[in-house]
């Protein structure tokens, strides 16, 4: 399969023409990645037509947990699914009416959850990546340190991400977080492959999303054989780090600054 990355800008077309979905459909992928910055609803209503022109057997969500998804009920309201579903038991967590249309769109899907809780996150913190992961961690390569130079991108990232507010020493932990996350995303993928068949659609982050050492760089070495397509989606005038299959581009949204409290 072939690894374009361009930038796309954001137009009002049908879904059927969306440049992102022809390039979906002619990868014949197994398990499409799709990115997103959380709180752009542009980003969600692609990811909404995606899923509805794909058809997935299986949805995984990064905002639900393993046990939340089973709480799905499929063909639900909106206020009924957010209900079920516990979207507003845990803090942070976007607005669901973004989501909602993800749902809707593949009502015969079967819905993941790859979500780590907060607690499994200090654990893993406290105990190592490997002791709190759920499936085989060595496939996921959790059971070797990363490259030097891959490790120093990935401290900045976080410190970066984090307002620079982070004491260094908590930098490593917060990495292995990362990894811990991206390897319970891509377990869930390759799960629900093997339980229902692909497509697999996977929401996501643009963080877990990347090519190089996000969800698809676990899957590929889990099961190499797999074919997986990873779309990341940027914002008005930014890029993306990482090395998508296709990058598109949505207007951004307003948001405050988030580093503004630890100024």
């Amino acid at each position: 399969m072939r690894h374009l990355v361009f930038l796309l800008a954001a137009v009002a077309m049908p879904a059927a023409a969306d440049p992102a979905l022809k390039a979906i459909k002619a990868s014949e992928a197994q398990v499409v990645i799709l990115g997103e910055t959380h709180d752009n609803p542009h980003h969600h209503a692609r990811q909404a037509e995606i899923v509805a022109a794909l058809d997935p057997s299986a949805l995984v969500f990064e905002f639900l947990t393993f046990e939340q998804a089973w709480r799905h009920l499929p063909g639900a309201a909106e206020p009924d699914l957010k209900t079920a579903l516990g979207w507003d038991e845990r803090a942070a967590r976007p607005d669901f009416s973004m989501y909602y249309p993800i749902f809707a769109a593949a009502p015969d899907a079967a819905v993941l959850g790859a979500l780590v809780p907060r607690d499994r996150a200090r654990d893993a913190m406290r105990r190592g990546t490997l002791e709190v992961f759920s499936g085989f961690g060595p496939r996921f390569d959790l059971d070797q340190p990363l490259p030097e130079s891959e490790l120093a991108q990935r401290l900045a990232l976080q410190a970066k991400s984090h307002c620079d507010a982070l004491p260094p020493e908590m930098l490593p932990m917060m990495v292995e977080v990362q990894r811990l996350r991206d390897a319970e995303l891509a377990r869930a993928a390759l799960a629900g492959l093997d339980a229902y068949g692909g497509p697999v659609v996977v929401i996501t982050g643009n963080g877990h999303a990347r090519r190089d050492w996000g969800v698809p760089a676990m899957i590929a070495l889990a099961r190499p054989e797999a074919q997986v397509f990873s779309l990341g989606q940027a914002e008005t005038d930014t890029a993306l780090d990482g090395g998508f299959d296709l990058v598109v581009s949505a207007p951004a949204v307003e948001r405050d600054d988030p580093c503004a409290a630890v100024r």
